[in-house]
């Protein structure tokens, strides 16, 4: 009885490659079929023990009550931070659940971006991040097999800039190289020199970024992320957190409230594709998701409680446009970079044909509604189309195709 047991205990527990146990010498008598078992079972055991995967039990379709950390959000930040927390601290190591509202992510900022990684900006933080980013990229392979890909393309970014934003330029240049970054300031005449369809007259300098820029699959690198966190053992749960629930102590000291009662937070309602809500605790909450994120903070207090918790989160919803059009001759080659115009507007080559897409924030009076994701094609005829036309007078041509 101990023995059956036991054997279904360490069945659940891991699963190990068994070695088949025959006799070499075939005219001995059979084992006795107990001993057989505890044998076996023995070995098992310590094959388990010595294991690395000990501890660990592969996420389960058991609903979870609790969890160490839980991260609300499943693309490509919340997924991240899944899979670093995993890599820091082993299979062993903290339960990290992932509840994420839409499993198809339709409208997930992740797989709606265009996928670039710069390192042209001001902020030295902003740089490093990118640089990191950029490693990470490099790594795929290594992390999650030799098969991954994220579609990598090498082009870089070229920023362009006038007379009145040429030294901020340089300047920024030389703090993104000083960092790690590898990019070229170039000149009117050399910005002509290598993009000949590009005109220029009202363009002082451009930085064109050599090694570490360009754009990649957002939908790969989620996919690899999400698979990685989850082979680490972490859990994603279809579900939408609809409301927090708070726990009193007392005699706690925060900055800027009274000696008294604290409300921490305790747990996370929510609600399942079919209508049930559910609660989980954790010790600690990250909230990354993407443009809801600060109306999801509001539910926790941030931004509507006292004290620090006045500050709200500084997240909240705008909506982008990006046009794909075809320019088939006379356009800019293969090796176009994610050109970025000084007046906002940016386009890259879209693949080996001669698709493009392109963009361009809305001025502050200009910012549409974002209860829907449609397209305001007349945005693109009035605003952006000039605007591209006058950087590539190829672009004249052009025919929207989505």
């Amino acid at each position: 009885m101990i023995s059956r047991q036991l054997y279904k205990l360490c069945k659940t527990i891991v699963r190990t490659n068994r070695a088949v146990h025959t006799s070499a010498i075939h005219f001995e008598e059979p084992e006795h079929p107990f001993k057989r078992t505890v044998r076996i079972l023995t070995d098992d055991v310590r094959n388990f023990l010595k294991s690395p995967l000990r501890g660990f039990s592969p996420p389960s379709d058991i609903f979870p009550r609790h969890a160490d950390i839980l991260i609300i959000g499943g693309g490509a930040v919340g997924s991240s931070i899944a899979y670093f927390l995993k890599e820091k601290t082993g299979l062993r190591g903290v339960n990290i659940v992932v509840i994420e509202k839409d499993t198809t992510y339709s409208k997930c900022s992740t797989v709606l971006s265009v996928g670039g990684l710069r390192q042209q900006f001001s902020l030295p933080e902003n740089i490093q991040m990118s640089l990191f980013g950029a490693e990470f990229l490099r790594s795929v392979k290594k992390r999650f097999g030799p098969d991954s890909d994220v579609y990598f393309t090498p082009n870089g970014y070229l920023m362009l800039a006038t007379e009145h934003g040429a030294q901020q330029l340089i300047d920024n240049s030389k703090i993104q190289t000083e960092l790690g970054a590898v990019n070229k300031v170039l000149s009117k005449r050399e910005l002509k020199e290598r993009f000949p369809w590009m005109e220029v007259e009202d363009v002082e300098a451009g930085c064109l970024g050599l090694e570490k820029e360009g754009w990649f699959d957002p939908w790969a690198l989620l996919g690899m992320l999400k698979r990685g966190a989850t082979n680490m053992g972490t859990q994603y749960i279809n579900a939408e957190a609809v409301g927090f629930n708070f726990e009193d102590q007392q005699d706690v000291i925060v900055d800027g409230q009274l000696t008294g009662t604290y409300q921490r937070l305790d747990s996370v309602d929510v609600k399942l594709p079919d209508g049930e809500v559910k609660t989980i605790q954790f010790a600690y909450c990250v909230i990354a998701a993407g443009a809801e994120s600060g109306e999801l903070a509001k539910l926790a207090k941030i931004g509507n409680g006292e004290g620090m918790l006045t500050v709200p989160l500084p997240v909240e919803r705008r909506k982008r446009y990006v046009y794909c059009f075809e320019c088939q001759e006379h356009g800019p080659g293969l090796n176009t970079p994610m050109t970025i115009d000084y007046t906002g507007a940016y386009f890259r080559r879209d693949g080996l044909g001669g698709a493009f897409i392109a963009g361009l924030s809305p001025q502050p009076e200009e910012e549409p509604p974002t209860t829907n994701l449609e397209v305001d094609h007349e945005f693109f005829n009035s605003r952006l189309w000039p605007l591209l036309a006058q950087r590539v007078p190829a672009f004249n041509a052009l025919k929207v195709c989505n």
